[in-house]
This record gives structure tokens, C-alpha cells and sequence, in this order.
């Protein structure tokens, strides 16, 4: 039997439902904020990686996907996306639109050869904002605010913003040269892949998983006391944006991310997670004023984000927060005898069409097992179609609830299902508790989060 590749996972069933449900709640937030949805290729030139992302970096020196294609050119999957939409705002010319800021948003797969784990997948997908044309602070704050804004729709508990700066080019030259000199007698104490990014780029060091327990890595210098004057302004005005949020936050010092193109303000945002440990990081991003013009366009400022799907699913599974709606249909129209199964399926495409969801029998069913059928749907109601209901246009539409019937001509069933089903809609609305727009109703209120 064939299998899926390694890191790789089929999504199906409920958990599609999930991410179905995660996908509409993301175009309807990046809607009011006015974020434009761009789409980049799954696979780009390996030199836009490289020197986007940098040749320091995990992600380019030890996880992408390279090939040659027929052409014999060097092809890379996308590891992450923040290069392929520069790649593109470049291209496409968007720094010559008179609306900047450009803001926008994108979603799909992404790809890193790494050992797969709880969590963590070769193919996998994120959703990401890259905002381009404001060096303003106020734009990290909203940038900031958009992940905060999801995980409380969401249901997530003690969401907190980690922030840093990492200053200006004058500000990290100057880090750069007091990390080499405090790092320099610990050399031999650095894992070997520190010790390559102490020549490369020692900054690097402090993101270092392996060796941040040693107390080489717990006195370095503090990247702070190196701020250029404009570097400080623009953090302080930042933490200021954020409390007119009522955004949490706390300054982490240790706080640099991994990707070279970082510049200013670094963030994560984090929630309480039970079961993820001390790990509970749900999205991260940062500023990066020079990435435009480092892919050979025009001098533009940056700042963005992304977060992964996986993570943010693993995390409401933890949190037992349940997305999307039940199986339910609004609509199963039920055939008499075989006799009248054209006139069902025609009735049940109608419905469709009117925008009902309408299933009905295709396994050629009995009476009985129609009603279970349409039991496991959680149909709304019941439409029987039969030779009484041929000849006087009439049918039979039954609530599948209440058990409650009703005659009604065919010219009308339609008006009389959209009514019904608002009726339904408003009932349940008045017995919901936690005021959620996809809340359902059953016995004892809402079971949102059941």
C-alpha cells in the first residue's frame, strides 16, 4: 500500500471542518482590517530564499527542499513566506501604488526538511501578514494586534505579546562587536552551530535552543544598552500602541527570532496552553526595513508575521475548544418508492440552488432507514416526496425535531423553509450563552465548546 510521505498528513473529517472553519475566520478578520489577499508560487528561484531568508539560517543552511528542474535551474519549495510576497510587492511594482501602506495576507503550504514531531510537519501550513511602505510603530502595533485579535476569537486563555528591538543597522553593528567580544573566550563551550554563527552572525547565538542555559549566553550584553536614539523612540512608542490596545506585554531581552532580515521590533505572541509545556509561543514575526531593497527593490519598510495552522489546532484541541459547526444539514428530501426518485432529485438540487443544504437518498433506502439517514445529518426538516404529493403539488415537510408537520404547495416551499429555518436560527440564538455566531442549540443551551 502506498503511504503519504514522512512530515506529511491527509486532512479530512472533522479536522477539515476545523480548518475550513479557521480559514473563513481569517478572511472575514483580514477584511476589517483591510488586508489585500496575495497568493505566491509553492516553489521559487533558491537564490530569493538564500538571500532572503538568509544563509545563516536552519531554515536555508539545513531544511529546504532544493531541486533542479528541467531547465537546470535551482528551484526551492517555499520554506516560509514572507520572501515570495517581497519577491512579488518587487516584481509587480505595488511600491508605485499611491494607496501605501500595502497591506496584505496570505495562506498555504509551506516546506522543511526537519525531524518531524508533535506539532511540527515537512509540509505544512501558515498564514502570514506582510505589511510594506510605513516605518511607523503604529503599524507594528496593528500587526501585533491581528494574532491577539484571532487567538481571542478563538477561545485562547492568557494571551501575552512578547517584544524586542533589535535597533537599526547603526545599533546592530554596534552589538554585533561587543557579542563577538564577550562570546569570543567561550568558544569552546558553544555548540558547533554557535560556533559558525559566531563568525556569521553572532546575534544568532542568542536564539540558540542547545546553549541557552549556559551562563555565557545568561550575561551577555544586553541589546538595550546599544539602542541607537531612533531605535528607542520607536520602542517606546511602540509599547505605547500597544497599552491604547489594551494589548499585554512584556519586553524579553533574549528575544531576536531566527531569520536574518529582522530589524526594530521582534514580537511573539504566546497563550496559556495547557500540555505544551514551556513552549507556548502561537505565532511570531517582526520588522525588516531593509528586505525590499536587500531583493533589489526600492528602499521600503517592512514588518509582518506568521503563525502555523498545526499549532493553533493542536492548541484548541489542548484547550478542548471545538471549531466549526455539527454535520447538520438544513434540508433531506425523502423518495416514497423508487418511482419518484427523478422528482426528489430534482426538488433537492431546487433547494440548492436556493441555498438550502439538501441532501437525499442515493443508496435506494427504505422509509425507515431514510428517517436514520436523515437522523445522522441532523436534518432540520423532512421533505417526503410521493404520489399524493405529484399529483396535488402539495407536500409533506416535517420537522425533524419537534415532529411537527406541514402541507405545503410546491410554489411556496421554498419562502416557507427560509422562514422555518430563521425561526430556528433566532430561537437559538435567544437560548445561547456565550454569544458565539456559530453556536447551536440543544437541550440545557449552548454546547459551543462541547
Amino acid at each position: 500500500m502506498i503511504q503519504k510521505p514522512k512530515g506529511t498528513y491527509d486532512v479530512f473529517g472533522d479536522y477539515g471542518k476545523q480548518i475550513k472553519y479557521l480559514e473563513n475566520l481569517l478572511n472575514t478578520l483580514m477584511d476589517t482590517y483591510h488586508y489585500e489577499y496575495v497568493r505566491t508560487p509553492i516553489f521559487e528561484s533558491s537564490s530569493l530564499f538564500h538571500r532572503g531568508v538568509g544563509e545563516t539560517t536552519d531554515i536555508v543552511s539545513k531544511e529546504t527542499y532544493d531541486f533542479k528542474d528541467r531547465g537546470d535551474r535551482d528551484m526551492t519549495l517555499r520554506p516560509e513566506g514572507t520572501a515570495g510576497v517581497v519577491r512579488s510587492f518587487i516584481e509587480n511594482k505595488m511600491y508605485a501604488r499611491a494607496d501605501m501602506p500595502v497591506k496584505t495576507w496570505y495562506y498555504g503550504p509551506m516546506f522543511r526538511y526537519e525531524r518531524p514531531q508533535a506539532g511540527r510537519f515537512r509540509e505544512f501550513y501558515q498564514f502570514g501578514v506582510e505589511v510594506f511602505g510605513t516605518p511607523s510603530p503604529m503599524m507594528d502595533a496593528e500587526v501585533i494586534s491581528i494574532p491577539v485579535t484571532l487567538f481571542r476569537l478563538l477561545g485562547l486563555k492568557g494571551i501575552q505579546v512578547k517584544i524586542n528591538s533589535l535597533g537599526d543597522q547603526e545599533s546592530r553593528e554596534l552589538y554585533r562587536t561587543a557579542l563577538l567580544k564577550h562570546f569570543q573566550p567561550y568558544l569552546s563551550e558553544l555548540c558547533s552551530d554557535c560556533k559558525e554563527r559566531y563568525s556569521k552572525n553572532p546575534l544568532r547565538i542568542l536564539d540558540c535552543k542547545k546553549d541557552k542555559d549556559l551562563q555565557c549566553m545568561k550575561d551577555a550584553p544586553k541589546l538595550s544598552d546599544y539602542l541607537s536614539e531612533s531605535s528607542k523612540k520607536h520602542f517606546e512608542q511602540l509599547k505605547q500602541y500597544l497599552e491604547a490596545l489594551g494589548i499585554d506585554y512584556v519586553v524579553d531581552e533574549h528575544l531576536v527570532r531566527g531569520l536574518d532580515y529582522y530589524t526594530e521590533t521582534v514580537f511573539e505572541v504566546e497563550a496559556d496552553i495547557q500540555g505544551f509545556g514551556s513552549n507556548n509561543v502561537l505565532c511570531a514575526g517582526g520588522r525588516y526595513n531593509h528586505l525590499v531593497e536587500h531583493l533589489d527593490g526600492p528602499q521600503t519598510p517592512g514588518v509582518g508575521f506568521a503563525l502555523g495552522y498545526e499549532r493553533i489546532l493542536s492548541a484548541l484541541e489542548k484547550e478542548e475548544i471545538t471549531l466549526g459547526e455539527e454535520n447538520k444539514v438544513d434540508v433531506y428530501v425523502i423518495p416514497m418508492s423508487e418511482e419518484f426518485n427523478g422528482k426528489t432529485f430534482a426538488l433537492t438540487q431546487t433547494l440548492r440552488m436556493n441555498g438550502f443544504i439538501t441532501e437525499t437518498d442515493y443508496l435506494g433506502r427504505n422509509l425507515k432507514g431514510n428517517f436514520k439517514q436523515a437522523d445522522r445529518l441532523l436534518a432540520s426538516f423532512l421533505i417526503l416526496v410521493g404520489e399524493d404529493e405529484e399529483k396535488e403539488h402539495i407536500y409533506t415537510i416535517k420537522n425533524n425535531q419537534t415532529k411537527e408537520e406541514y402541507q405545503v404547495d410546491q410554489d411556496y416551499i421554498v419562502m416557507f423553509l427560509d422562514e422555518k429555518l430563521q425561526e430556528l436560527e433566532s430561537s437559538c440564538d435567544d437560548h445561547c450563552q456565550c454569544g458565539h455566531h456559530e453556536c447551536h442549540c440543544k437541550e440545557g443551551g449552548c454546547h459551543h465548546h462541547e
